[in-house]
């Protein structure tokens, strides 16, 4: 089940975390893994090691804060990797402030980044998947997106114009054969998580029903069934994936 074989996915924010897990998981599927993101060196380092467990993956410089960039970027790929059948776009930023302290430039850094930088992933590639009539489209928001906090203004409105652009793809390219959906992950066991002190994890893991934070190899999980075949009848829709903190 689950099989990924003769597909090729593109996966933004491939060198660490989340993005990274997600990489591994797919070309253990089959697939064949663009890996995306500003830090080549942990990219190349990355498909090496797709590579030495008998996968096949390609590293790709892709600056999501830089949308005009990201097109000819894709244009640029050899022809045996320009046909792009899996798009998960993971890439994000945060900028946390209060709102009467978040400056301007906090907004619309984490705007650019998170959304439009996922307009101008998926935007060169639809036409590619059109013309197959077969695609896989999505999106890692954040629980955030869909409850709000306190400091994330500009955070939660990115995620959640995510969940917009899945809903409006899934209406436009449904007819296609193509699906577009949303995994919304909580608290998941990341560089960014490991920061936060022992206290603070306690307090945060109270919150959450299962009782703990996630690891990045749940969340690829989500995001492998929403690609496979299997999920083919699913589109337009959010997955929670955070252990029932957000219910």
């Amino acid at each position: 089940m689950f099989r990924l074989d003769g597909k090729t996915a593109l996966v933004t924010g491939a060198s660490q975390g989340i993005g990274r897990a997600i990489a591994l998981r797919l070309a253990a599927q089959g697939a064949r893994v663009l890996a995306a993101a500003r830090s080549v060196g942990k990219l190349e380092a990355l498909a090496a090691e797709i590579g030495e467990a008998g996968g096949e993956a390609r590293a790709l410089r892709l600056d999501l804060a830089s949308p005009g960039e990201i097109g000819p970027a894709l244009d640029a790929l050899p022809a045996e990797w320009a046909a792009i059948d899996i798009v998960v776009s993971n890439a994000g930023i945060t900028r946390d402030a209060l709102m009467a302290r978040m400056t301007l430039e906090q907004w619309q850094e984490v705007l650019t980044t998170n959304l439009t930088g996922a307009y101008a992933v998926v935007r060169p590639l639809v036409r590619g998947m059109m013309k197959k009539r077969w695609g896989r489209i999505v999106f890692v928001s954040s629980v955030v997106g869909l409850m709000g906090n306190a400091g994330q203004a500009n955070y939660a409105a990115s995620k959640a114009g995510l969940v917009g652009f899945s809903k409006s793809l899934a209406r436009e390219l449904g007819g296609r054969n193509i699906t577009a959906n949303v995994v919304a992950p909580g608290f998941v066991e990341t560089a960014m998580t490991e920061s936060l002190g022992e206290k603070a994890r306690e307090d945060l893991a109270k919150s959450i029903a299962l009782g703990r934070f996630g690891s990045v190899e749940e969340i690829a999980a989500a995001v492998l069934y929403l690609v496979s075949e299997e999920a083919g009848y699913v589109t337009g829709e959010v997955l929670n994936v955070s252990g029932g903190m957000y219910i």
